[in-house]
């Protein structure tokens, strides 16, 4: 199979899988607020699942770099997704973040196995474009699954309902996954140098990485000041579609600029990234979290693959989600904390980061 079929099959298999859990997670923060959690918890938790996940990232990448069980962790970790439809049965906020963390277990097993296969492939076709076209039909999904949220509960169906309705996309997934591995048992044969290094300068990416995201206003957290802020439930999953409609457009073009200028592109996170909090007084400002996730994804997979030989991909990307996941842990915490007392506050501390980021960034002249 051609590299570039590939990162399309395997692109499908990403569209599948963001459609289920980004369903659900579009409306984590009103579903939450349903079961009697706090902006806090809900931060909490939230930030916590995110810290489980790319926190077995690092583990996960160093096993498969060490056993080349590439496939193997790929099809645990998208197994795992199979815990968004059971939360059409939570009804204690305790037992719906157990869902919410074995979720994002998942990810964090298949992540850096996944990562490394496409980067196999995107050495063929440039690291941007590959991970580009990736991103954009994950990002199909991630716009899917909250439309088949809003129709729930346009049609007064309930979260629940539409919990139970993503199970029939991660089933799918499961099948096309298995025949991308009937296809592609090797795909490490689609890159030809074979190395083991990781380049200096990648550690200080890393630091770069976890301020960018530190400073990061989830929509988890956003989605919540919309529902106590009085916009009709049916309508906060559509604001999400918006952004991930953004996200899907906006990795295109972020992977072809990625392919030309380089690692210059990450200027463009904290840049936008600071931007965020705008949403909180104009819903439709979450286009802006489209872009940064675009970005996110495109541009920290592309110069990771790029920093790193095929030797430590795994463990390199493992790493890239520790730093990501330890920022989006703090930053989601903090920003939780901070909303229960003042917005402005978050405003100031979403900035600081991003201006530190973009200092740390220079330092490393990337």
């Amino acid at each position: 199979m051609k590299p570039l079929r590939f990162i399309l099959l395997m692109g499908i298999v990403s569209l599948l899988g963001d459609m289920a859990y980004e369903g659900a997670r579009s409306v984590l923060g009103p579903f939450f607020a349903t079961l009697g959690a706090s902006a806090f918890v809900l931060g909490f938790i939230i930030g916590l699942a995110e810290f489980a996940g790319y926190g077995l990232r690092l583990i996960s990448g160093y096993l498969v770099d060490r056993s080349g069980r590439y496939w193997l962790a790929t099809f645990i970790g998208y197994s795992l997704i199979l815990t968004i439809p059971l939360l059409a049965l939570a009804y204690d906020w305790r037992i719906a973040a157990l869902l919410v963390v074995l979720e994002r277990l998942g990810k964090g097993i298949r992540s850096p196995a996944r990562d490394t296969i496409l980067s196999f492939a995107t050495k063929k076709v440039g690291r941007g474009k590959g991970f580009g076209i990736h991103e954009a039909l994950d990002q199909i999904g991630a716009f899917l699954g909250p439309f088949v949220m809003f129709l729930a509960l346009y049609f007064g169906l309930g979260y629940r309902f539409g919990f139970s309705v993503l199970v029939f996309p991660v089933i799918i997934l499961l099948a096309i996954l298995a025949y991308a591995y009937v296809r592609v048992p090797h795909p490490e044969k689609f890159e030809d140098k074979i190395d083991s290094k990781i380049d200096r300068t990648f550690w200080t990416y890393l630091v770069f990485v976890f301020l960018s995201v530190a400073g990061f206003v989830n929509f988890q957290i956003l989605s919540y000041h919309f529902k106590v802020s009085g916009i009709g439930d049916n309508l906060i999953p559509v604001l999400y579609a918006l952004a991930m409609g953004v996200d899907a457009v906006f990795a295109l073009i972020v992977g072809r600029a990625y392919d030309r200028m380089g690692l210059k592109v990450l200027l463009a996170i904290p840049a936008i990234t600071a931007l965020i909090p705008f949403s909180f007084t104009c819903p439709f400002a979450v286009v802006l979290l489209g872009m940064v996730v675009a970005t996110h994804e495109t541009v920290m997979r592309s110069a990771v693959a790029d920093l790193s030989g095929v030797g430590k991909r795994g463990t390199a990307y493992g790493l890239l989600n520790l730093a990501y996941g330890l920022g989006f842990f703090f930053g989601s915490s903090v920003v939780g904390y901070l909303y229960g007392i003042s917005l402005s506050l978050v405003w100031i501390y979403v900035i600081a980061v991003e201006l530190l980021a973009v200092i740390i960034l220079g330092i490393s002249r990337l």
